[in-house]
């Protein structure tokens, strides 16, 4: 709305300087779905394939289902934001070698040929392999107050409690004592 001299309203002019805003985070954003805070949705899904290739379901859940994209996008936004050109560029190459070899993106192709391209990439790339890897068993292992080892998978599947955190004892309330 125009005020008395012709020009925008202070209110008028901030309510439109906040829609604009908007409208250019929601673009920055947009690659960005599926509730990731570093990765592509396209990113995730070859990752998903990579990190299942190296701790696949079998009676307990393979990596993804145990919240190790979760891990590792939150750290690529933190610890391990020095590794994002290594993942989008390692991420890449895995998605080439598949569409080279198979036809298709790395998320669609079968388990074997997914074998077969992460087996190649860690030929072709290992620097980038190890880092995966590395960060994958620590996504499965750790603590899963990082994003990863949902509902401590791995530590049920070796047989071990829950540990409590570091500096806080175990009490038995009704005794006062550790229990």
């Amino acid at each position: 709305m125009k005020g008395k001299r012709g020009i925008l309203a202070r209110r008028d002019f901030m309510i439109a300087t906040a829609a604009a805003g908007t409208a250019v985070l929601s673009g920055c954003f947009s690659s960005h779905n599926g509730g990731w805070e570093n990765l592509a949705d396209a990113d995730a899904a070859t990752l998903k394939a990579v990190c299942d290739q190296i701790i696949p379901a079998d009676g307990f859940p393979s990596a993804s289902e145990a919240g190790v994209l979760t891990y590792i996008d939150r750290q690529l936004t933190r610890h391990y934001r020095r590794h994002r050109k290594a993942y989008a560029a390692g991420l890449e190459q895995a998605d080439r070698i598949s569409r080279e070899h198979f036809g298709a993106g790395l998320e669609s192709v079968t388990t074997q040929q997914q074998m077969a391209v992460v087996s190649a990439l860690e030929t072709q790339n290992s620097g980038f392999f190890n880092l995966v890897r590395e960060h994958t068993l620590e996504g499965y292992y750790g603590s899963p107050r990082h994003g990863g080892n949902r509902d401590a998978v791995s530590w049920r599947m070796l047989g071990l409690d829950e540990p409590p955190l570091r500096g806080r004892a175990q009490y038995d309330l009704r005794k006062g004592s550790p229990s």
